[in-house]
């Protein structure tokens, strides 16, 4: 997902998105346990994102 994207939506769609996000690495978390991760590169893009969306939360923080 793109920074300009995540700027585009709502706070709570924003909030929205990372809780998805966390699920899904939870789940991949999960598999990784298993042994039976199909996209292991998946990791790092969720890991990135969610720091993007924390990034874009902090500064709509900052501007109130």
């Amino acid at each position: 997902m793109k920074i300009k994207e995540i700027r585009d939506l709502s706070t709570d769609d924003i909030n929205q998105k990372k809780n998805d996000l966390k699920k899904q690495l939870y789940a991949l978390n999960y598999d990784r346990k298993v042994g039976r991760v199909e996209k292991p590169h998946m990791f790092s893009l969720i890991k990135k994102d969610i720091a993007r969306i924390n990034t874009i939360l902090n500064e709509r923080k900052r501007k109130k």
